[in-house]
């Protein structure tokens, strides 16, 4: 894929002026995702930013694994993140670990301690944070921060050799308790772990924190831009320090944006975890989930998502982005490429009494009438027919104009049926029409003779492949339910709604991922985890129709 040109934004400017003035000779630039989840659609932003940045300066973006904690990490989610970033269109020009870097990271904290500013503190979490003070009050120093070198030297050691048990010590950077930026105060950079590392395997009991790693890795790889979200802002002067004390030969610089939010939408791989440890969905890839994995399921495209993101731009401010405004996108994508096809998903049967039985004849319909190059198909129609259980009211309100009684509507590309009779179940349902059509108003035969106000969609009925069509809503009820911790309190209830019914004939054969549009009803793709040859399966990827304008 031939990468387009990152939109004008305060970063690519810098990138600009960095460029220029000779500060930076080569733009490299990274994703850094922790492999602790699957990733999301706010990560597809960063995803594009950075990529994106290298490509249109012909520089180098790095796929980087922060895997600095063994407890949450597993290779699953680092092939899924990998299948993501491709998916999405791009391609890393390398491919790295932080755990390639753990003896570095290492030899870099001796370095800190022989020059009197890292120390093993005994101090447990709990304590280190009651003593850290708060926004307006400073910290208190730990009783072990005047703990000599050669001790710190020789408890960092044994903390590598395994001698302590989980929590027991911590190696803590040594800056300054009464700072101003709480993140200065002192904080952990390697902590005890005896857990299995996906990489490297039990070769290391102790492992350091993502604020330590980070810059380091960084610099290690030659980034030039470091780019991160605003969250980050607050670590960008330790993420110096390290640098700095750390006398790392290159100098990165970290520059921050507004991170991706969306209206009912969690962007937490916390509370999505939840979501699927809970089994309030099926998968990470539930089309219910702004995953990348979720979205693909349900049917967005790569093109979709990238357009998305470009356009919701990179800044400082805090903003929510109506979710409107990435089913616009996915509309967009689709409008000419998904073929138009026909499906009823509430089936109603319907008998067209004066017409031949056991004849049947072909009729012909437009793939897709924005793309006439996507041609046409032929359609097998029939006595017997299925048209949506909504298309016919007993008792219909003024202006309806679909089939009720003694009225005649327009069957999409084929004829004109009128209404005669109908039957119910025992309960007073209507389970069959029984209407008679005009052989002379057949579709394309240029027939003038009078106008009917209703068109219809039908399916022939003793062709019709039975199919499943998955319906979906907002997962989350509220605009924007990132706060608090009781947000499975606010799911909809109504999120999923299948529908058993049936599609053309002609989609026998449908493959996963394939995409259409359904006369009336929206853009469907065939789902890739329920589907099965001959028994489609589709998902709702979204409505025809939207307020929301760009």
């Amino acid at each position: 894929m031939e990468t387009k040109a990152a939109p004008s934004n305060f970063i690519k400017n810098i990138v600009i002026e960095d460029l220029q003035s000779g500060k930076v000779q080569k733009v490299v630039t990274r994703f850094p995702p922790e492999p602790n989840g699957y990733l999301h659609i706010g990560h597809a932003k960063s995803i594009c930013l950075n990529f994106e940045l290298a490509s249109e300066f012909k520089g180098h973006a790095h796929l980087r694994f922060d895997d600095t904690n063994p407890v949450k990490e597993d290779i699953e989610y680092v092939e899924s993140i990998k299948q993501d970033v491709a998916w999405l269109g791009f391609q890393w020009d390398g491919l790295f670990f932080a755990s390639d870097y753990f003896d570095e990271m290492y030899k870099r904290a001796v370095i800190l301690i022989r020059k009197g500013l890292a120390y093993v503190d005994d101090l447990s979490a709990d304590q280190i944070r009651e003593s850290r003070g708060t926004l307006t009050e400073p910290g208190k120093d730990s009783p072990y921060r005047t703990r000599t070198i050669e001790e710190n030297l020789d408890l960092f050691d044994s903390m590598r050799q395994g001698e302590f048990k989980d929590g027991e010590k911590v190696l803590r950077a040594k800056i300054d308790m009464a700072s101003p930026n709480v993140n200065l105060r002192d904080p952990v950079i390697y902590r005890v772990v005896h857990a299995h590392h996906h990489n490297t395997g039990d070769t290391w009991c102790i492992y350091p924190m993502y604020a330590y790693a980070h810059p380091l890795e960084d610099a290690i790889e030659g980034i030039t831009h470091s780019i991160c979200t605003l969250e980050f802002e607050d670590q960008r002067p330790f993420y110096d320090w390290v640098v700095r004390e750390c006398e790392m030969e290159n100098v990165p610089r970290q520059y921050e944006f507004n991170r991706l939010n969306i209206t009912n939408t969690v962007m937490s791989k916390r509370k999505l975890k939840l979501l699927v440890d809970e089994q309030v969905v099926d998968g990470w890839d539930d089309p219910r989930m702004p995953t990348i994995s979720g979205l693909r399921r349900k049917g967005y495209t790569p093109e979709a998502i990238r357009n998305f993101v470009r356009e919701t731009g990179v800044s400082k401010g805090y903003g929510i982005v109506d979710a409107r405004m990435l089913e616009h996108f996915i509309r967009e994508d689709l409008k000419e490429k998904a073929p138009r096809t026909m499906a009823v998903l509430k089936p109603l049967k319907v008998v067209i009494t004066n017409y031949p039985e056991g004849q049947v004849e072909m009729l012909e319909a437009e793939n897709n009438s924005e793309n006439p190059e996507m041609g046409s198909r032929q359609i097998p129609f029939s006595r017997e027919i299925y048209i949506e259980q909504d298309d016919f009211m007993e008792n219909p309100p003024n202006k309806y104009f679909r089939l009720f009684p003694g009225n005649e509507v327009r069957l999409k590309n084929a004829y004109f049926i009128t209404c005669n009779e109908f039957i119910k179940d025992e309960e007073g349902n209507v389970v069959e029409l029984h209407c008679t059509y005009d052989p002379e108003t057949k579709s394309g035969s240029g027939f003038t003779g009078r106008k009917v106000k209703g068109t219809i969609h039908w399916v022939e009925a003793k062709q019709a492949v039975p199919a499943v069509f998955r319906l979906y809503e907002p997962l989350i009820l509220d605009e924007n339910d990132e706060d608090g911790a009781s947000f499975l309190e606010h799911l909809n209830p109504n999120s999923l709604e299948i529908l058993h019914g049936y599609v053309e004939n002609n989609m026998k054969q449908v493959k996963a991922q394939d995409k259409f549009q359904f006369f009336r009803h929206g853009y469907f793709n065939v789902d890739s985890k329920y589907s099965a040859e001959g028994s489609p399966v589709f998902n709702l990827i979204v409505s025809l129709k939207s307020s929301f304008e760009v």
